[in-house]
């Protein structure tokens, strides 16, 4: 699995950060997904090598336009560019809404079917590589996170367990393998008990605006790496409750808590400079989540790029 940033900036971009979004590209394949689409996410996708006609899904964390804006551009650069195959859309009603409004204003007609999922209803959505849990956030208005679990994770098949049973090599083998669930004497036997799991499955866990990191120890289970807002340092708490956000020594301090082995940081407001020697200064909030969390820290720049090996090890890209 990998983590590419297609903005990290909050609220409004700098002219070294978009705003907020957030490509998964799946292990095998080209397949990716979206996580929020700020306005000009489009462009920024022009400087990867992401293709939109394999985008499987476009999730949205909540209604601020610095994580939504960019929405009806890539539908309709998607579908100028030839797009057919259908695309799930992952959002808060509210997107629904003003989408179709969008559209009908502007006459824009895609060539593909749009599958509306509310992120209201907490839904669990599956694709064919990967498993898409929805838990519930805090902030001005609903916001949600998505928690992303690799789906055929490699694995052995157990052939001490299926020669007790009697099954004889062949095409049952084969489709257990593959995770299919069969039938043999009368018996329904299902893939995930006659297989030799060599590796967890990855997880990642990707969260919009939140000022409650604790309500992700549910979604963190298991995880791998967490990508969170830090939108302020501590010396902001006020405001940063005032306004529903995190600031960098309270996500790092529940990452803490939670025993996560990896954070990413993301979501820094303009105030932060990207100079170390200027003040305040995004090493601010490096060192101050650093001085709670020791687990591997990351802070998030516009086409940082991270991958998630089948052992768990998460590590940053080196740029080309």
């Amino acid at each position: 699995m990998n983590i590419l940033f297609l903005g990290t900036s909050a609220g409004v971009p700098t002219k070294a950060r978009n705003v907020s979004g957030v490509a998964l590209r799946e292990s095998k394949g080209k397949g990716w997904y979206l996580i929020d689409c700020g306005e000009g996410t489009q462009h920024q996708v022009l400087h990867t090598k992401l293709s939109f006609h394999s985008l499987k899904a476009i999730l949205i964390t909540h209604v601020h336009g610095d994580h939504c804006y960019g929405l009806p551009g890539i539908l309709a650069s998607a579908a100028m560019g030839g797009r057919e195959e259908p695309l799930t859309i992952v959002a808060p009603a509210g997107i629904k809404a003003w989408l179709e409004a969008t559209c009908e204003v502007t006459q824009l007609c895609l060539p593909f079917a749009v599958e509306f999922i509310a992120s209201d209803d907490l839904p669990s959505v599956e694709f064919e590589n990967m498993a898409v849990a929805t838990f519930a956030l805090s902030h001005r208005v609903a916001s949600y996170a998505y928690g992303f679990t690799e789906k055929n994770v490699d694995a052995d098949l157990d052939i001490d367990k299926l020669a007790q049973k009697g099954i004889p090599r062949g095409p049952l083998w084969g489709q257990l393998k593959q995770g299919f669930d069969v039938e043999f004497a009368g018996e329904r036997l299902k893939s995930h008990d006659y297989l030799i799991f060599k590796n967890k499955p990855r997880k990642v866990v990707i969260a919009g605006d939140n000022d409650r990191p604790e309500l992700l120890v549910d979604a963190c289970e298991d995880a791998q790496v967490l990508v969170h807002e830090a939108t302020y340092t501590e010396e902001m708490a006020q405001k940063a409750g005032d306004v529903g956000h995190s600031y960098a020594k309270l996500v790092a301090a529940f990452a803490e808590t939670v025993q996560l082995p990896n954070l990413v940081l993301t979501h820094f407001s303009p105030r932060y400079q990207p100079s170390p020697h200027a003040s305040p200064s995004i090493e601010d909030i490096r060192a101050e989540a650093q001085s709670v969390y020791s687990g591997s820290l990351y802070l998030a720049q516009d086409f940082g790029e991270y991958t998630l090996d089948k052992s768990g090890h998460f590590s940053e890209v080196a740029g080309e």
